[in-house]
C-alpha cells in the first residue's frame, strides 16, 4: 500500500464545515489544531475506506480462484507432481 493515498504537498484549501458547537469550544480551548485534527480523521478515513475495498477485492480474486479450482482442479497438484516425477529420476 502507498505511504500517502493524496498528495500531501497540494496547497491547503479553506472549506466550510458543520460541527457540533459545543465540541469545536471545548477542542479550541484544549489548544487542539482543529483543520490539523480534522485532516488526520479524514486520513484515517480515507485509509480505511482504502482497507475496505482492498478486502472486497481480495474477497472477490479468492471467490474467483475457488471457483476455477472447483471447476478445473488446483493446477498447483500438477506442478507437485511433475517435480515428485523429475526428482525420481
Amino acid at each position: 500500500m502507498p505511504d500517502s493515498l493524496f498528495d500531501p504537498g497540494v496547497r491547503r484549501k479553506t472549506v466550510s464545515l458543520t460541527i457540533n458547537a459545543d465540541l469545536l469550544e471545548k477542542v479550541k480551548a484544549a489548544g487542539i489544531n482543529v483543520s490539523r485534527t480534522a485532516e488526520a480523521g479524514l486520513e484515517r478515513a480515507l485509509r480505511e475506506h482504502h482497507r475496505e475495498q482492498l478486502r472486497k477485492e481480495f474477497a472477490q480474486d479468492l471467490r474467483t480462484w475457488e471457483d476455477y479450482v472447483d471447476k478445473h482442479g488446483n493446477p498447483n497438484d500438477d506442478w507437485r507432481e511433475m517435480c515428485r516425477e523429475a526428482d525420481a529420476t
